[in-house]
């Protein structure tokens, strides 16, 4: 009958034994003294476990199922603490950060430092605990275990310095345009701007003698105008609303043509050599021109122009209204910048730290009063003014010439395209400058850029006779990476 009660139990107990006498006791001693017995006992000993308890409890039965607290189960005596995951690559020197961080979520703040030598605070790893065994440890007062405490990367536990929110990994721009387009007789010539992209989403290209429209909705091209052996586009801007497109011409001529319609509205003189610079502000057309003068013009009266800006002593090149149409700042190619404000016959501001011709000239659209511009080759730097107290804030050496600047509307961010000797186009990230993306493609200098009206894509322009579309900014409602797959598709056409 006991064989028979041991088979059906699954114990197997020495003949001596009832199964009966098979208790477990609970202990009210001190740890300390609870672990010497337990390791001398031998299996035929184990129904005297009741003679270790203490003789003033009364013993308790205990559950079937015990659930330690981690806060106390000293997991360092095991070694359970110090194997370090690996690290992948490119983690950097945060993994040891983060894991101390992830031992204080899991096991508190007193497994969230080092264990060396197998000590902690001071203790033996082999000394007990006084929660040991236990089913709940005090609360702290502050509360900094709870794992919604803010102490957790508070300077409590000397975590802050290292504890951080990880750099966000920087944004990806496509390496190859999207669209290029042959563009024949495209001029290498530093001093002429016959690019432009309007708000109605059509691209205007001078080539020689030549204008030409091309639609990006349906790459649809139209000729919007020959000049005549005798002359040939030297500039062309739209205007902001984008139904009006200026052109300066080789001769000293500024036209101004309905780009709806195909047909010339006006035509104005008052330069005596090439217009090499145009920018429109609300109302009022500036052009700039190798003569050394800017010319402000106004289509609401019939005379040429309204007034005469003279400051530079040599051809200006560069030409931008602020977005208030408040201010006007021109380079040229004495190496200097001036600002003008909308009344004034004389400059405001003279900017002469520049050691080149000044062409490329931004304003930014996220500040008021923030310019940049870029010098030739001989100063390769990007340099930011403060128009208001005229100082300059920064200054960065591109090592190339700076041929072109433009803001994106969309984040805090510009391109530049360079010249001798890299020929790249940048992006980069204000005002930290921080690089976010070099492009390359061009053969020669790039000295044309336009953006598209959504302020995505920008398209560049070089001597190697190509407009290459790049798909560079994030788009303003989703600041996701850049996609490279774009609007049209992947191919080479002509623009005429």
């Amino acid at each position: 009958m006991d064989t028979a009660h041991r088979r059906k139990s699954a114990i197997n107990l020495p003949s001596s034994m009832s199964g009966t006498c098979l208790r477990l006791e609970t202990f009210s001693s001190s740890s300390s003294n609870l672990s010497s017995p337990i390791k001398s006992m031998s299996p035929r000993t184990i129904s005297n476990l009741s003679a270790f308890s203490s003789p003033s409890k009364a013993a308790s039965v205990c559950s079937d199922r015990f659930i330690p607290c981690r806060s106390s189960s000293r997991l360092h005596t095991f070694g359970l603490m110090e194997k370090a995951s690996p690290v992948k690559e490119g983690g950097g020197g945060g993994s040891e950060a983060y894991s101390r961080l992830l031992r204080t979520e899991l096991f508190g703040t007193d497994f969230g430092c080092d264990f060396s030598a197998g000590t902690v605070k001071g203790r033996s790893p082999m000394s007990p605990s006084k929660n040991m065994l236990r089913f709940r440890t005090e609360q702290n007062s502050s509360g900094q275990n709870s794992p919604f405490s803010p102490s957790i990367l508070g300077h409590e536990n000397g975590l802050s310095a290292e504890v951080s929110t990880p750099p966000k990994p920087p944004r990806k721009v496509p390496k190859t345009p999207h669209k290029v387009l042959d563009a024949p007789s495209l001029q290498d010539d530093f001093y002429l701007n016959v690019v432009d992209w309007s708000s109605q989403n059509v691209l205007a290209v001078g080539l020689g003698t030549c204008v030409y429209l091309w639609s990006a909705s349906n790459s649809k091209v139209t000729k919007l105008c020959d000049l005549g052996p005798n002359d040939s586009v030297s500039s062309v801007q739209w205007t902001r609303e984008g139904s009006y497109i200026s052109i300066g011409t080789n001769l000293g001529q500024v036209q101004v043509w309905d780009g709806t319609q195909c047909k010339r509205v006006r035509s104005m003189g008052g330069h005596q050599t090439r217009t090499g610079v145009l920018a429109w502000s609300s109302r009022i057309l500036s052009s700039g021109s190798r003569d050394r003068t800017i010319l402000q013009h106004d289509l609401r009266v019939s005379s040429d122009y309204i007034s005469k800006l003279v400051g530079h002593k040599s051809e200006i090149c560069g030409l931008k209204w602020s977005h208030d149409d408040r201010e006007l700042a021109s380079g040229g190619n004495d190496n200097q910048l001036l600002v003008w404000n909308q009344h004034s016959q004389q400059p405001i501001l003279k900017l002469i730290e520049h050691t080149a011709a000044v062409k490329a000239i931004a304003w930014s659209p996220h500040q008021n009063s923030i310019l940049a511009s870029g010098g030739g080759t001989a100063d390769r730097c990007i340099r930011f003014w403060n128009t208001t107290t005229g100082n300059q804030l920064n200054s960065v050496d591109t090592g190339s010439q700076v041929c072109n600047l433009m803001w994106s509307k969309n984040v805090n961010e510009l391109v530049s395209t360079h010249g001798y000797s890299q020929n790249q186009i940048m992006v980069w990230k204000y005002p930290s400058m921080a690089k976010v993306a070099t492009l390359t493609g061009h053969s020669l200098r790039v000295l044309y850029l336009a953006m598209s009206p959504d302020g995505q894509t920008i398209v560049t322009g070089a001597g190697d006779e190509t407009l290459r579309f790049w798909n560079v900014f994030p788009s303003v409602k989703t600041p996701a990476p850049v996609k490279d797959t774009g609007l049209w598709s992947l191919g080479r056409t002509q623009i005429r």
